[in-house]
């Protein structure tokens, strides 16, 4: 929903297949999402699950869960849209909850013919407690991506036993043209066939971290479709993006995220905060190798 919303804000139109009931927190969840532009596709849930947030002292989020997923009663609009769509993002607990993981999987291959992919596993631990098997998961969901992002945290849980820009690098291979790793404070790196690119943060005073890395997904998204690199017809751009418009992409999902942590909650920003993809942007505090 975060990256629905955060979609929506920057001017895509956007629809979000998910589940809800109909008690308190589902008619939340819709008010929120009608107040965004976003439509919905929705499967039917005995009731609405949820997350809840507990800030530590650093302004980080930790989460406790009460979630069930499964596409009930959504699966065949799901389907349809899927293959009318120019770009399909999914990722976290919809990719790796069981029954609903596989109906998403079987969504998105259905997508690739007229639409790009992107994924962003942002593991929950507390529900996948077998990381070998979230591991085999996430790989099949990589492999089907054109674009891939995952923080340092995501990394590190799923292959302790290297670093996350090795791990970064060996999902490359796997399919994707794109992927991407943030490591708050210390800013994003982005992977191609084409080069690696580093970007330096920049201090933002933080009210808490909720959402960030699902602005900076949304931002992602956003700013490729800018490029003209999303959908089948964008694919070939996608493969060949070169190292300027790299930089300018990493900071313009950067500085999303940092707006959001600017403020509290999941509150990413709108066109008009974060404005367009900028030229001038290149070369501000990356660093970039171009093979």
């Amino acid at each position: 929903m975060n990256v629905a919303i955060g979609c929506a804000r920057l001017g895509l139109a956007t629809k979000l297949v998910t589940s809800y009931a109909d008690d308190s927190n589902g008619l939340l969840v819709e008010s929120h999402l009608q107040s965004n532009a976003v439509s919905v596709i929705r499967g039917s849930s005995a009731r609405t699950s949820t997350a809840t947030a507990t800030l530590g002292t650093d302004g980080a989020a930790t989460y406790t869960f009460d979630i069930g997923w499964d596409l009930n009663g959504a699966s065949l609009p799901a389907m349809a849209t899927a293959r009318m769509s120019a770009h399909v993002h999914t990722g976290s607990i919809a990719a790796v909850l069981s029954p609903g993981g596989q109906a998403t999987l079987e969504l998105v291959k259905a997508a690739r013919d007229n639409a790009t992919i992107s994924y962003d596993p942002n593991c929950r631990p507390a529900i996948s407690h077998d990381v070998a098997e979230t591991r085999k998961e996430v790989e099949l969901f990589v492999a089907v991506s054109d674009v891939v992002k995952a923080s340092d945290e995501d990394l590190v849980w799923l292959y302790p036993h290297r670093s996350p820009e090795e791990s970064l690098a060996a999902w490359l291979e796997l399919g994707p043209s794109l992927t991407a790793l943030t490591r708050g404070a210390a800013g994003p790196v982005i992977i191609t066939r084409r080069g690696r690119l580093k970007l330096r943060a920049k201090p933002v005073s933080v009210a808490d971290t909720v959402g960030a890395g699902d602005s900076f997904m949304a931002a992602l998204i956003a700013g490729l479709s800018q490029l003209q690199a999303l959908g089948a017809g964008g694919r070939p751009r996608l493969q060949t993006l070169p190292i300027k418009d790299l930089e300018v992409l990493a900071v313009y999902a950067n500085r999303a995220a940092a707006i959001t942590c600017s403020r509290h909650g999941a509150n990413p920003p709108s066109a008009a905060e974060l404005g367009t993809l900028s030229r001038r942007d290149a070369g501000q505090g990356c660093v970039a190798h171009e093979s």
